[in-house]
């Protein structure tokens, strides 16, 4: 299996350079048709997030929709996708940030009972804790 980093998720998404965009299809159809299985690590997912906030401007509903449809995609197999489920449910019920909701869902599938921070507003998430 092979792992596809952060620009090709964003290269699908955005299709802001049609010469990778063809590629990434090209890489996905042939994924498809051979039966093979792409592995997303967590932290891609959250890369992916930050760069569609912060470079894009693209709108955290969007993002969230986003996130949605490529965990629909059978040659796409997430790393924690449980926590990535759970965090694309959550982050529709708050405004805090993306990328702690990740963190934290991501901590919570390791194992771990909260996410310690001196973020006073991400702290404001059940399962982020603010560290005094």
């Amino acid at each position: 299996m092979k792992a596809i980093d952060t620009n090709v998720l964003i290269r699908f998404l955005v299709k802001d350079d049609d010469q990778q965009t063809e590629i990434v299809y090209r890489l996905f159809k042939k994924a498809e048709s051979s039966k093979e299985v792409l592995f997303v690590p967590i932290v891609v997912v959250l890369e992916t997030v930050w760069v569609l906030e912060s470079v894009y401007n693209i709108s955290r509903q969007e993002i969230l929709d986003s996130i949605n449809e490529l965990l629909l995609i059978p040659i796409l197999e997430f790393e924690a996708q449980s926590a990535i489920l759970s965090f694309v449910s959550s982050a529709k019920k708050t405004k805090i940030d993306l990328s702690e909701i990740l963190i934290a869902h991501s901590a919570l599938s390791a194992g771990c009972e909260c996410l310690l921070t001196f973020d006073k507003q991400a702290s404001g998430f059940r399962l982020i804790e603010l560290l005094k």
